[in-house]
């Protein structure tokens, strides 16, 4: 047997997140929430988890600057060198203010990319990738909430209904799960 899945369409952002409210008052445990644009605050009222994309960025940024210190220390220290302006070349350490700029810039490269390309790989929205959102007016101007009902085995299907329609719904829908691969 297929999943269900209830989708609620709204057209306000601030109807859908009231509307989240009063469902997870009830006990409805809300999937995921698709828009047009982000609804701040949205995120503690459905249950979403912070995100660890700051670590991964620290950690991209740890890898840029060693790879700035390295590549500084062999280019400009071991393998050719150089007597620019009067600096010592013989150690990194004495070199190090001067190369305090491109040791930073190469760091916030490292970090911004890489936290980038993380969240499009996490995320799967990678150019080419098929969109994984319901409707496709949740790009222009509708509110789409999604409410599996496996997660809400408590309530019975008419009464997810019920106290779905007890709030400002444009739409409700009822189809069987497919998942985007």
């Amino acid at each position: 047997m297929a999943e269900r899945v209830i989708y609620a369409m709204y057209d306000d952002d601030d109807v859908v997140k009231d509307a989240a409210k009063k469902l997870v008052a009830n006990g409805i445990h809300i999937r995921d929430i698709f828009s047009p644009f982000p609804i701040h605050g949205i995120d503690p009222i459905i249950g979403v988890k912070h995100t660890r994309l700051g670590i991964v960025a620290f950690f991209f940024g740890l890898l840029g600057l060693a790879l700035a210190l390295f590549g500084m220390r062999y280019f400009m220290i071991v393998d050719w060198p150089m007597n620019i302006g009067g600096k010592p070349n013989f150690s990194l350490l004495e070199n190090l203010p001067s190369f305090i700029p491109v040791t930073f810039e190469f760091t916030v490269l490292f970090a911004g990319h890489g936290m980038a390309i993380t969240y499009l790989l996490r995320n799967k929205t990678l150019p080419g990738m098929p969109a994984d959102n319901p409707y496709p007016r949740t790009t222009d101007d509708r509110f789409v909430m999604e409410i599996f009902v496996s997660d809400n085995e408590q309530f019975s299907i008419d009464d997810l209904h019920e106290k779905i329609k007890a709030t400002d719904i444009i739409q409700l829908e009822e189809k069987d799960y497919k998942k985007i691969k």
